[in-house]
């Protein structure tokens, strides 16, 4: 027997959508499949050589919220007989529009890819260089989703070509190896509709390569919701949470780096944990077939980014840079 229109309209939206999620700052799994997203917020690797940068670059990092949307997505279900979330796959790839490191004020296009899917109930997703897994399977149907699991993550920031050239005195940046775990729920059937969707969820992550030598966490929250049979939009904020290393080492400018560079001393990023940046983000997907549940998605999102004072100080940032960070992306997504 098949599922209502809007309930199947969800089951191909939410996976594809998720790219903008992802790459705009997203997140993992389903509602009858739901899953929180995030966050961190992350990245599979993608290279921007060709034309894009002379060093690889990511299309996503941790410090990039990765929850700007996360609709939830139920499958039709025609085998009332199963137990867990059907199996899926969905690839997505597109442009994003970025800062060339978290506080700069010049920008440049990276490519973006992402792949998310579940099998026998179980979700996995990719963004940029993040890979999660979710540890608790899916039942077919739930409104209330629980999410939990590893999660390995490759932060790029300033290891590429920098164009100012005080900054790029200052000498690139390692990439960083963080792993952790990531912990949510989601409920489906808020406000709009039976097929809304409202989701929590938290990251944590620590550098195990010794770069850094930090922590970083995100507490997200986002909602989403159909508009149509062919549109879907949601919205995500989010606040990033770092360690005193964090601060130190991406932030923060020695008296030998000031001399190189030209650039005044500071200290101020490395001396406490601190809320390091906040987000809000929104993104949406419009069916080019006038059904999201089957056929090609365009996917299009934005984010906006406040550092926090201790960053925001930081003579990258302040005499460099710009505090207002924007993120800007668009797509096309296909799910099977």
């Amino acid at each position: 027997m098949s599922m209502p229109r809007p309930t199947r309209l969800r089951s191909i939206m939410r996976p594809l959508i998720s790219f903008f999620a992802a790459a705009l700052a997203i997140g993992p799994a389903s509602a009858e499949e739901t899953s929180p997203a995030d966050g961190l917020e992350a990245e599979a690797t993608i290279a921007a050589a060709n034309g894009f940068d002379d060093a690889p670059r990511y299309l996503q990092d941790s410090d990039i919220d990765e929850n700007i949307l996360l609709p939830a997505a139920r499958p039709d279900d025609d085998d009332p007989e199963r137990t867990w979330s059907r199996d899926y796959f969905a690839v997505a790839a597109g442009v994003l529009s970025t800062p060339e490191y978290n506080g700069a004020d010049d920008r440049r296009l990276v490519p973006a890819i992402y792949l998310r899917g579940r099998i026998s109930g179980y979700s996995f997703s990719t963004r940029g260089t993040n890979f999660q897994v979710d540890l608790i399977r899916q039942r077919r149907g739930q409104k209330t989703d629980f999410k939990f699991g590893p999660i390995i993550s490759l932060r790029s920031d300033r290891t590429g070509k920098i164009d100012d050239p005080q900054v790029a005195a200052l000498g690139k940046r390692k990439i960083a190896v963080e792993t952790g775990l990531f912990a949510g729920v989601s409920h489906t059937g808020v406000i709009t509709s039976a097929y809304d969707q409202i989701a929590f969820r938290v990251v944590a992550l620590k550098d195990i390569s010794g770069r850094h030598g930090s922590w970083a966490a995100s507490p997200t929250i986002d909602y989403g919701t159909p508009l149509s049979k062919r549109a879907y939009v949601g919205v995500s904020a989010s606040v990033n949470f770092y360690g005193k290393g964090f601060g130190r080492y991406y932030y923060d400018i020695d008296p030998a780096d000031s001399a190189a560079s030209g650039l005044p001393v500071y200290d101020g990023a490395g001396k406490k944990a601190t809320a390091g940046k906040y987000t809000l983000g929104i993104a949406g997907a419009y069916a080019l077939s006038g059904d999201l549940r089957k056929g090609f998605v365009l996917l299009g999102g934005a984010q906006y980014g406040r550092l926090g004072k201790g960053f925001a100080r930081s003579p990258i940032v302040a005499d460099v840079g710009d505090a207002d960070q924007w993120l800007f992306g668009g797509g096309l997504a296909y799910q099977f």
